[in-house]
């Protein structure tokens, strides 16, 4: 055979070879180890925009490079309430606003947090709300009206989360019925911390953890909150990589949303840094692990919150409200890790939940 054949054959096997290896390569970095599900509630465009003008450090969320957009109408309203956006994303089914984790029949949707402890996984919550609040509880409980908190509290006593964190100690101890739920989860097996929480605290892995520091939601940033939100998903990210199985974790910035309700700018504002600061500890655990998908969202934009320009003047910001409920407007996500590509485009907001399921092929 001349030489020249012989090469240009090699040439051809070598290319074949490297496609054969690239898409092999693709295929396993195609499909993530551990989800990350950030949920900023109630922020759009504006409010991002705004992390970027009022604090003092770059905002994490230029790290991303794909992003997307979701359409957040529920089944019941062209607006959709938390409840609805979150039964969204844990179920990839719409529902009515108000519900939990049910269809608009009211029957049960098994939720994606459901779903993955079946293959495995290991899982976690974290809430600057009450933990019963409606985007956690829709991960993990099942109930037709998203005000059923002593009933959300119960449902947490049998989900098996792993880690939890947030408020709503009321809703677990001192409760009318008398029932002492905080008790029951210790008696399954949880280190439950009602006071304080220590991220350099070690993480046994046999055992679950609680932590639930407010009687209601967390306090506000600005009222001395501290860094809840960091210590706290310090401690779960801590606890969770420890699973050979994988792990799902859902971390909520809850009062955003309220300081779009109050039409409070500081309020939103301070809360929004705080969560972007907690979203640039999560990519620096995704991008040293290499196995983790990062996906920031929303549920709903809230507030019809702008930065209008004060009096004209163009060089000068004045942060404005429209509504002090909801808004219709799309919501942008942001996708980084294994996968990440699949977040890209316009698409209704139950597709994260089925996105992510695609990805992980269960």
């Amino acid at each position: 055979m001349p030489f020249k054949t012989i090469t240009s054959s090699l040439y051809i096997c070598i290319v074949s070879a490297i496609a054969i290896m690239s898409t092999n390569i693709n295929a396993q970095n195609d499909t993530p180890k551990n989800i990350i599900l950030m949920i900023a509630d109630g922020v759009g465009i504006s409010q991002i925009s705004a992390s970027q003008f009022y604090s003092s450090m770059p905002s994490n969320y230029e790290r991303f490079k794909t992003i997307g957009l979701i359409k957040t109408s529920s089944a019941s309203s062209l607006i959709t309430d938390s409840a609805a956006g979150a039964t969204a994303f844990s179920t990839g089914r719409k529902t009515y606003n108000g519900s939990i984790a049910v269809d608009t029949d009211s029957i049960p949707l098994p939720t994606i947090l459901e779903d993955l402890q079946k293959k495995g996984f290991e899982t976690g919550l974290i809430a600057t709300s009450t933990i019963t609040h409606a985007t956690p509880a829709s991960f993990y409980a099942h109930q037709k009206w998203r005000k059923m908190e002593l009933e959300i509290a119960e449902d947490l006593t049998t989900a098996n989360v792993n880690f939890f964190a947030g408020g709503g100690r009321s809703f677990f101890e001192n409760r009318e019925d008398g029932k002492n739920l905080v008790k029951t989860l210790e008696d399954q097996g949880y280190v439950m911390q009602l006071d304080r929480l220590d991220p350099s605290k070690k993480m046994r892995k046999s055992k679950k953890y609680g932590y639930l520091l407010a009687d209601e939601g967390m306090p506000r940033l600005i009222d001395g909150r501290g860094p809840f939100l960091y210590d706290a998903t310090k401690l779960g990210l801590k606890k969770l990589s420890k699973s050979k199985g994988g792990f799902f974790l859902m971390i909520e910035g809850s009062q955003v949303d309220w300081g779009g309700h109050a039409n409070d700018a500081d309020y939103l504002i301070s809360e929004l840094i705080d969560f972007d600061t907690v979203i640039g500890q999560v990519l620096d655990y995704a991008e040293k692990d290499g196995n983790t998908l990062v996906i920031v969202t929303a549920d709903h934009e809230t507030g019809g919150f702008t930065l209008a320009s004060e009096e004209g003047n163009y060089n000068k910001i004045k942060p404005s409200f429209s509504t002090g409920g909801h808004s219709a407007t799309m919501v942008p996500v942001f996708a980084y890790g294994p996968g990440a590509s699949s977040f890209a485009g316009i698409y209704e907001n139950t597709l994260i939940h089925t996105k992510i399921k695609d990805l992980l092929k269960k």
